[in-house]
């Protein structure tokens, strides 16, 4: 058994989302949103390259010493054949030697009810076609939700469901639909290799991992526009960002057509933040919903995403909520502190001003 099973263990036994492992440091948990030490000791060079080489094969092994980075999934043996859990693995190296972080996939899937989804959130699963984007920064929680997203459809329509990822992360078991997994570096050799054959896959739901780069977006664009629903992550914060995010990665002379074909498949962006709940007890997510109107097919298009944040302001109607009103929301049901919602607002000097956030705070905001 490798020595890092045993530290698994303790991530699951104390509930942690993730694990740090650095050279001159002991292991370090994420508990709750904090970086806690587990133990005094720190792990020396030595016993770093043995705990990370364990895991690996001696191509792989050999691969990541000589590029310096690896991603995958590992899977903890249970008892029998069973898989206790999956943890996705993130190897480099830092001034101090070969390092690592380990965060905990869930061995069970929650629904959008456990998460607590809006149900808008839902609504977006339910579309037929288009590109529906997660966003959030890392550690927000966009894989829980997407996984989520994507076991609703599982088990309420049939279809062919594909997912596209670095590594692949949560498993889903056929209900309703046939379900294909690729992971990229070991099934195809990149995101839009895998993408580009996607379209001959006859795929009803694609989930790709992370939208990189122009060739990437482009080729998503185009099967959601082909009547396909499209499943994506970014790592912004805002929808409006999203946005800009994903128009500006073209050449200033594509962009023109990208908002067309942008603002025509765009159904939704779920921007996500997760913050510590006021009383300890754990985590929760809050979110930003934009839904693909007229409306905002028309800022996407005239190239007016300033207009974004207004839209989803007095788009309650169509489904949309902002991120600072949900925020406030958390405030004044005493979920959240308001010193945890003025440092994840968008607008905090705005944010700040309200009554019942700054006496809160222990330095009001001018």
């Amino acid at each position: 058994m490798p020595a890092l099973d045993s530290y698994f263990g303790v991530m699951l036994d104390t509930g942690a989302s993730d694990l740090h492992l650095s050279v001159g440091y002991p292991p370090m948990l994420r508990l709750k949103g904090d970086l806690v030490p587990h133990g005094h000791q720190p792990i020396d060079a030595p016993t770093m390259h043995r705990l990370l080489d364990e895991l690996l094969d001696e191509p792989t092994r050999a691969r990541f010493h000589k590029e310096r980075d690896l991603d995958f999934a590992y899977s903890l043996p249970g008892p029998g054949a069973e898989v206790r859990a999956r943890f996705r693995c993130n190897y480099l190296y830092k001034h101090t030697g070969p390092g690592a972080v380990f965060r905990t996939i869930p061995s069970k899937i929650l629904s959008a009810e456990q998460l607590g989804l809006p149900t808008q959130v839902l609504e977006l699963a339910k579309r037929r076609s288009g590109l529906v984007m997660v966003t959030g920064p890392t550690g927000s929680g966009k894989s829980t939700t997407l996984a989520a997203m994507i076991s609703w459809i599982n088990h309420e329509r049939a279809g062919h469901i594909l997912t596209i990822e670095d590594p692949v992360e949560f498993v889903h078991q056929p209900v309703n639909c046939l379900i294909t997994h690729r992971e990229v570096g070991s099934d195809s050799p990149s995101f839009a290799d895998a993408i580009r054959s996607a379209g001959r896959e006859n795929a009803d739901v694609i989930l790709v991992g992370e939208l990189r780069g122009p060739e990437t977006m482009r080729l998503a664009l185009q099967l959601a526009s082909y009547g396909v629903l499209i499943f994506a992550t970014v790592h912004t914060n805002s929808a409006a960002a999203t946005i800009d995010r994903f128009i500006n990665v073209f050449p200033a002379g594509q962009q023109p057509a990208i908002r067309g074909m942008l603002g025509e498949s765009l159904a939704g962006i779920v921007a996500q933040q997760l913050l510590k709940r006021a009383d300890g007890s754990g985590r929760i997510a809050a979110h930003e919903i934009l839904i693909g109107t007229n409306a905002v097919s028309t800022c996407i298009r005239e190239n007016r995403t300033s207009m974004i944040d207004s839209i989803i302001q007095a788009g309650a109607r169509d489904g949309m909520q902002g991120m600072d009103a949900t925020l406030d929301r958390l405030v004044r049901e005493g979920t959240i502190t308001a010193q945890d919602g003025l440092d994840k607002a968008l607008d905090k000097a705005t944010f700040a001003k309200q009554p019942h956030v700054s006496s809160q705070l222990d330095m009001p905001i001018e």
